[in-house]
């Protein structure tokens, strides 16, 4: 905690900035595990793979070939070819390298098109549940953030009824992700087509397409927003490496945007990070144009996990699920359980269900309050079996418990 006097010291903007709910449950987690409890972590994003081994050659061979000097701050122009390269192979999107802008994670990239676009006090649009991060970096670029509430019965997928009923004059961005964190929801062609429909009335407003789930994808192709050429020149597609290749720790996402967006964030980025890792991007280039046969074992894998925790959570009474479509997440309603109580503690929210599962269960998930949605909780099932099936043992012995 800082004291009085650093806080005093502290500017308005980090004082009022909101800790990412899913580092704090894993830090928490660590903390209870740093007392000898042994606590099961099902809040972080992070494949439980390592990275494919001709990923990591890629690397050794980039150390010892001298890749190790400042790269241009969009990153390696043959890394921007391979990105081009790999949006026209599995999305039949056009970009040149020039419309490629590469990062320290996707993340960085969200940030770095948010604060180009958005000024004080214009709207971004966010359906209900997103990723925690979208609200702070918009708040960190004062724009306000405009929620649009979806449903569990309808996968939490935002109807372009919705959007058009919810777009002003002062909407400038809308944010998205397909597959979607928390909820692993996927759209399809023609939801995408009406959403495209919807933006394409709006002359001034551009939307970001998180894609960084893209190849953890149980249906039978991944859609791309940007595949609309009547919006193309106003959809910002973002992607990166970490979930589909296990590379978490590289730190590397990537932009294809329309070229004036592309160069702001070049200039942006330019004066935060530079360039990303010079042998993290040697090391993408591989990931992008070699075999992909590593990223559909892990697809497959996790597709197998996902109906073995849903399986058990349809087990336990007041659990309310659906069947996530890509993503390694799920939501589950777990409303039901508020105001119970086991005897010494009473469930007000959602938040005290997750601090309860953690402290009693010893599972730590993420409230989805984090992610605008005060009903669910998500949880990872980036996890062996074993743990997977440990884990929904612990909920439902101790969900049971309220009463």
């Amino acid at each position: 905690m800082y004291d009085l006097t650093v806080k005093q010291q502290l500017s308005d903007r980090i004082t009022n900035l909101a800790e990412s709910a899913t580092l704090k449950m894993a830090a928490l987690s660590r903390e209870l595990k740093g007392q000898g409890i042994d606590v099961i972590t099902l809040s972080l994003g992070e494949p439980d793979f390592d990275t494919p081994e001709h990923i990591r050659e890629a690397a050794k061979a980039a150390i010892d070939g001298g890749y190790t000097h400042y790269t241009p701050v969009p990153g390696y122009k043959d890394l921007r070819e391979a990105v081009c390269l790999k949006f026209k192979r599995d999305n039949n999107l056009d970009y040149t390298p020039e419309q490629i802008v590469v990062s320290t994670g996707a993340k960085q990239s969200i940030a770095n098109v948010v604060f180009c676009l958005v000024n004080p006090g214009e709207e971004v649009l966010l359906p209900i549940p997103y990723w925690v991060s979208y609200a702070a970096q918009i708040e960190l670029a004062q724009g306000v953030i405009k929620e649009i509430t979806t449903d569990i019965d309808k996968e939490f997928k935002v109807t372009p009824e919705q959007l058009d009923a919810a777009i002003t004059e002062n909407t400038k961005l809308i944010i998205f992700s397909s597959p979607c964190n928390p909820t692993g929801s996927v759209y399809t062609k023609e939801e995408l087509r009406g959403i495209a429909e919807v933006v394409a009335k709006y002359e001034n407003l551009y939307v970001v397409a998180d894609e960084i789930y893209e190849h953890i994808n149980y249906g039978d192709k991944h859609e791309s927003l940007a595949q609309f050429d009547f919006i193309k020149d106003r959809v910002i597609t973002v992607n990166g490496l970490s979930k589909g290749f296990a590379m978490t720790g590289w730190r590397l996402g990537f932009i294809g945007a329309p070229l004036p967006i592309a160069k702001a964030c070049t200039k942006m980025q330019g004066q935060f990070t530079s360039a990303t890792c010079s042998i993290a991007q040697r090391a993408a280039i591989a990931a992008l144009t070699g075999s992909l046969d590593a990223t559909h074992a892990m697809k497959a894998e996790f597709h197998k996990r996902r109906d073995l925790l849903l399986g058990l959570l349809n087990d336990i009474p007041g659990v309310k699920t659906y069947v996530p479509k890509g993503a390694f997440y799920i939501f589950p309603d777990v409303s039901h359980y508020f105001g119970k109580s086991d005897g010494e503690t009473t469930i007000e929210n959602v938040d005290d269900l997750c601090m309860y599962l953690l402290n009693k269960a010893h599972v730590s998930l993420v409230t989805g309050s984090a992610f605008g949605n005060d009903q669910c909780l998500r949880i990872s099932y980036a996890a062996s079996e074993d743990i997977l099936i440990e884990a929904a043992k612990r909920i439902k012995e101790y969900l049971g418990k309220l009463v």
